[in-house]
């Protein structure tokens, strides 16, 4: 039995799947990707606050951004160039989950004794590998619907918005679950050994994925750029591209915010007698979660918007969704303004998937194939990179002024700061974005 592991048995039980359905394939995939992220996300702010490291929430996020900077290309460059993108993907999310159960089991082990620099260390490797598998996971998807004969445009959306379901799931689940120690998963370590075990699942069923070949290698010589794919770099050349990764970037800075700090705020309101005993402060993760209920909703609507209104338009709904997003969140309580809330997590799934889904769609329409997992890649390295990492770093010089370094926490005023700039990036997008034409190819 020397060959045997855990990992050999999982994914010999879904090479036998009989999975031959393309579609349903990738919705297993898309569940399993967002479920791993899913299961601390939302909830991870909480459990630093309690840790005594509400100051440095901001930096765990930040990481997020700063990883997305290199990997995502690093991996979409590997990807396109020698190792089929299936393959990256189990690669990367073997290694994402066992940094993350390492940074669970740590947790666990030092109980009141954790220190930051150990678990910050475990949980940013585990990062480093997890956020290149969100655009990998999308160029898998878009290779096998169009090896199938299916249009990316309308059929991506109804498979992608099983990873929202996924997400959905594990939220609920570090939610309501408790460990033996009577404490909500979505408050302690177990939340993070969730997502590393869901991770190794992934890798092994990333395994049985159709086939992504690499881009067939040309007898001519290469430069530097096209054997390293830092040509993706050239469709900033094109000044409507260039514009559009700009305010991807602007709109990237909103978009780990409320992860970051939503939970963190909902769940504050429990030091207030007034709201102590209500609902949502007692339920953060669950009121948190219609958010991704909507997304399952705005993802299906969004052919018909592409369609119907075009990427401009489109992107425009998202930035001012955003403001709405914060504004809400600011107006809003766990007791009689619980509505604000709700309805702020309602126009999240309009925020983030009409700007994340229909710029993933727009990028892979416009690029050359041999370049897709590059361009994929490129497209986070803005939001969920320079844009996230920038952006979680301002926020977290905004909350913690207004609200650790505070003698009376002020989270209202914080939510209307990021309101603000949300309204800006969106008028200024109006001005300066022109809606492409057929033109905008690039080959």
């Amino acid at each position: 039995m020397k060959h045997f592991s855990y990992f050999y048995v999982l994914k010999l039980i879904f090479t036998r799947m009989n999975n031959s359905n393309v579609s349903l394939k990738l919705i297993i995939m898309n569940f399993l990707e967002f479920a791993v992220w899913g299961a601390y996300l939302t909830s991870m702010g909480s459990f630093l606050a309690k840790s005594g490291f509400g100051p440095q929430i901001w930096l765990f996020f930040a990481t997020q951004g700063f990883v997305s900077i290199f990997m995502p290309a690093l991996m979409g460059i590997v990807a396109d160039k020698w190792i089929p993108a299936q393959k990256v993907l189990s690669l990367c999310q073997a290694l994402a989950g066992l940094f993350m159960l390492g940074a669970g089991f740590y947790a666990k082990s030092a109980g009141a004794g954790i220190e930051f620099g150990a678990f910050y260390a475990l949980y940013a490797l585990s990062v480093a590998f997890f956020m290149p598998t969100i655009a990998i996971s999308n160029s898998v998807a878009y290779n096998a619907l169009e090896k199938a004969g299916k249009d990316p445009v309308k059929a991506f959306p109804p498979i992608r918005v099983f990873g929202t379901v996924g997400f959905i799931c594990t939220m609920l689940f570090v939610n309501f679950v408790t460990g033996a120690d009577g404490v909500q998963f979505q408050h302690s370590y177990n939340q993070f050994l969730v997502s590393g075990a869901l991770s190794i699942v992934l890798a092994a069923y990333a395994l049985t994925l159709p086939d992504c070949p690499c881009k067939p290698k040309t007898g001519g010589s290469q430069s530097f750029a096209e054997a390293t794919g830092l040509s993706a770099f050239k469709l900033f050349k094109n000044g409507q591209f260039a514009v559009f990764f700009i305010f991807s970037m602007l709109l990237g800075a909103a978009l780990q915010i409320t992860n970051g700090y939503a939970n963190t705020f909902i769940t504050s309101f429990k030091d207030n007698p007034a709201f102590a005993d209500t609902w949502g402060a007692n339920n953060a993760n669950a009121l948190i979660s219609l958010s991704q209920v909507s997304e399952t909703l705005c993802i299906l609507l969004i052919p018909v918007f592409m369609k119907k209104f075009g990427i401009k338009k489109v992107m425009l709904i998202a930035m001012f969704a955003w403001v709405f997003r914060f504004g809400f969140f600011g107006l809003g309580n766990p007791g009689p303004g619980v509505w604000m809330f709700v309805l702020s997590c309602i126009v999240y799934g309009v925020a983030f998937d009409f700007f994340n889904i229909s710029g993933s769609l727009f990028v892979n329409e416009n690029v050359d194939k041999g370049m897709r997992s590059s361009a994929q890649g490129l497209f986070m390295l803005m939001t969920n990179g320079l844009g996230a990492s920038i952006g979680t770093w301002v926020a977290g010089l905004v909350v913690n002024h207004f609200v650790y370094d505070a003698s009376t926490p002020d989270w209202s005023t914080a939510w209307y700061i990021f309101a603000a700039y949300s309204f800006v990036v969106g008028v200024l997008f109006m001005i300066f974005f022109k809606e492409p034409g057929k033109q905008l190819k690039t080959t």
